[in-house]
């Protein structure tokens, strides 16, 4: 949840140009981690709690790819100094 808000906060940030595209991805992606742990734990079937646990999984590597896109876009300056 934690990380949810923190990349709002990063999108907020963004290039206005960014409002359609990587903004609106990373905020889709990072929401996509806890509610898909919260489907799955919601389930009765550990099969369906794995299996949700996994697209979490893929949603947090999306995440990661759209932020090291960001990154080489030079959107932020993460460094602190």
């Amino acid at each position: 949840m934690d990380l949810v808000v923190i990349c709002y906060q990063l999108t907020s940030l963004f290039p206005k140009t960014e409002i359609y595209g990587l903004s609106s991805q990373i905020q889709r992606a990072a929401v996509s981690i806890p509610a898909n742990i919260a489907e799955g734990k919601g389930r009765n079937h550990l099969g369906d709690y794995i299996r949700h646990l996994s697209m979490a999984n893929g949603s947090l590597k999306e995440l990661e790819t759209h932020l090291m896109i960001i990154g080489r876009l030079g959107y932020l300056n993460l460094s602190s100094g």
